[in-house]
């Protein structure tokens, strides 16, 4: 079994001030346990700051975005170099919210898990279906779609690296997370694509929940095999919450 990952995707909270104050809170709330790892992606512009006060802490930085391209004209983007330089340890690459509210396509997923990869950085590689899709049965060949797309050109070597987030989009924000029978489904399913994909055992891939997870719910979540952690979203902006959650992986791990 991997060590249970936990990761706050901050989205766009926090100035660099609140960044601080957020951080200094799960530091010296959060008992580290050899079983769990933790991470924190707070915004770019918080990215440093957060960086010197994770030093010396067993907590890892990630981003929650990267660019393909190591530099040139592509206004408003960050590089993967950039990222190294700043402190990260991992990214997160294809968020439903990335996809949906900004275009990114399965291609250029894969060209950022590539890029990731490249840089020595982790991809934290988000996948889900919406609503409609899972209300329709096409689930399955959602996943699937993305998973292939996305991992295109992976070699079996560098899948230890890629953590994999199953995130449904209906799930993301509106308090309704999937049931434990529903994300363990999809679990087992990613983890059977991939052990017949690259012809090889697939217990050693992370894949993280993620969608409305909470101190109340990530309990019942941890108890299946099949989910190593999770993706959280609102309830990390809460040292409290956040801390909670990761003390719940250890508990179950």
């Amino acid at each position: 079994m991997p060590k249970r990952f936990i990761v706050g995707n901050w989205k766009m909270h926090n100035t660099i001030s609140q960044a601080e104050t957020l951080i200094r809170d799960i530091v010296a709330k959060y008992q580290p346990h050899p079983s769990v790892e933790l991470a924190v992606a707070p915004p770019y512009v918080a990215l440093q700051a957060v960086s010197h006060l994770l030093a010396d802490t067993p907590l890892q930085l990630a981003a929650q975005n990267v660019c393909a391209k190591d530099e040139g004209a592509f206004t408003g983007e960050i590089s993967p170099p950039m990222l190294r330089e700043l402190g990260c340890q991992y990214v997160i690459i294809g968020h439903s919210e990335r996809r949906h509210l900004f275009g990114e396509t399965d291609r250029i997923i894969n060209e950022k898990i590539h890029a990731t990869l490249h840089h020595g950085l982790r991809p934290i590689f988000c996948i889900g279906e919406r609503l409609e899709e899972r209300e329709g049965g096409q689930t399955p060949e959602v996943i699937q779609r993305q998973l292939q797309t996305g991992l295109a050109g992976v070699e079996a070597k560098d899948l230890g690296n890629i953590t994999i987030a199953y995130e449904p989009v209906w799930a993301i924000g509106t308090g309704r997370a999937a049931t434990v029978e529903q994300a363990t489904e999809v679990h087992a399913a990613i983890r059977s694509f991939i052990a017949t994909h690259w012809n090889l055992k697939a217990e050693h891939i992370r894949i993280l929940y993620g969608g409305s997870v909470t101190a109340d719910n990530a309990q019942a979540l941890f108890q299946s095999p099949h989910i190593n952690g999770a993706l959280v979203g609102k309830a990390c902006l809460n040292s409290e919450s956040f801390v909670k959650i990761a003390e719940i992986a250890a508990l179950d791990s």
